[in-house]
């Protein structure tokens, strides 16, 4: 490898500082912002060897799939890494409003 790979990586940083390259919105979704470990990520196809891709998330339905998600990350992180949950991840208030 000629440093291609690299070279990639830095031009995705940079690109992001850009106003409008990513929305905030994604930039939130996609940082570890929550403080919480990621949810699974799922693909195409819809079934392989055997594992399908949860109903939930091919349901089309927004607020189901960020439901799901977030009650993925909050099993993830107890499972994994009990430590990053704090007070705001165990009352059932995740998003800071009543």
């Amino acid at each position: 490898s000629s440093g291609e790979i690299a070279s990639l990586v830095i031009v995705d940083a940079v690109y992001r500082l850009y106003d409008g390259v990513i929305s905030s919105e994604s930039l939130e979704e996609e940082i570890f912002s929550n403080g919480l470990l990621e949810y699974h990520q799922y693909t195409r196809p819809e079934v392989f060897r055997g594992m399908k891709v949860p109903d939930v998330l091919l349901s089309g339905h927004h607020k189901n799939i960020r439901d799901w998600r977030l009650m993925k990350s909050l099993e993830k992180t107890k499972m994994n890494r009990p430590e990053l949950l704090g007070p705001e991840h165990i009352g059932g208030n995740q998003n800071g409003s009543d």
